[in-house]
């Protein structure tokens, strides 16, 4: 089973629009609203290809109702721990003539201590069936540092092996506490680490104890970063799509392998990107398209070299 975390959920909403223009009044269609936030998407996309997966998150306000109704809905396995700050919204809007998304994330309400201890308990009660934990997402502001080093420690001394996708001193603070895989993008393992160089950056993490870096480059593929060897992962063509969720897709592919007792880092770089490219196809998070296995035989998978000129970042 596939134990989720998502520290800070969100009702994701999402318009869609002929074309995006500043300062100008827009008119379209009802919009989709759906639980989300990075680990109830990493859910949504496991079960969705048959594996079994459990998401436990926190739920609150009138939000907080849209968001476990249309969880419930969707008919992933969840458990939700009742908060009193209300769920907060992210907000998606797809220019449809040029193909790209601008996204508005609220930061969230930090729940109280014995809200986060609540948390804690439901994954302490999930963690004897579960193969890999995936704790994914931003964290809210004022939310404790030691939160993700106990659900780490937790889940290792269970012999549960942890992924993690976050950003920021999170993120360095997850490698610190022993996460097997992390899953940053090139600008977050800029901000995190201090380094531009995006092998030096993972290498980084690496050196404090990460087994695999799975870097997203958005268009341009994906790194595999262990400490012996690099790899990358590219389409033969660029597609054009939403790229919300694309991140998830790549990290609930990882998840899938792990409990499956995959560690390769070749297969678990070409299936996440796969997935990746196949969720940009898909109108809303949470979503890949069935059109992936054709995606992965069309990936370019090669050890990474910095100086051609189609892998510079």
């Amino acid at each position: 089973m596939i134990l989720t975390v998502t520290p800070n959920p969100a009702l994701d909403r999402t318009w869609r629009v002929d074309r995006l223009t500043h300062g100008e009044t827009h008119r379209t269609d009802a919009g989709a609203a759906r639980a989300g936030g990075k680990g109830v998407n990493v859910a949504r996309v496991a079960h969705s290809q048959g594996a079994s997966v459990l998401a436990v998150s926190t739920v609150g306000g009138r939000t907080g109702v849209e968001f476990a109704a249309d969880l419930g809905a969707g008919g992933v396995p969840n458990r939700l721990v009742p908060v009193a700050g209300a769920t907060r919204q992210s907000v998606a809007i797809v220019d449809e003539s040029r193909g790209d998304t601008t996204i508005l994330n609220e930061r969230g309400v930090n729940p109280a201590d014995p809200e986060w201890a609540e948390l804690l308990g439901e994954v302490v009660d999930a963690l004897p069936g579960a193969q890999v934990l995936v704790i994914s997402g931003s964290l809210p502001p004022g939310a404790p540092p030691t939160l993700l080093p106990l659900l780490i420690g937790t889940a290792r001394d269970a012999g549960v092996p942890v992924i993690v996708d976050t950003s920021g001193p999170a993120l360095l603070h997850a490698a610190d506490a022993g996460a097997s895989v992390v899953k940053p993008n090139a600008a977050e393992l800029v901000e995190a680490t201090g380094i531009s160089d995006p092998v030096g950056g993972a290498r980084s993490l690496t050196a404090r104890g990460v087994e695999l870096v799975l870097l997203s480059l958005g268009a341009r593929g994906m790194l595999a970063v262990t400490a012996s060897e690099v790899l990358h992962a590219r389409l033969d063509a660029p597609l054009a799509g939403n790229p919300t969720g694309a991140g998830d897709a790549g990290v609930a592919a990882c998840a899938v392998l792990y409990a499956d007792g995959i560690r390769d880092p070749a297969m678990i770089l070409t299936r996440a990107t796969a997935w990746s490219a196949a969720a940009v196809l898909m109108p809303l998070a949470g979503e890949i398209s069935d059109e992936w296995p054709a995606l992965e035989s069309r990936l370019i998978v090669t050890p990474y070299d910095p100086t051609a000129r189609e892998e510079r970042l």
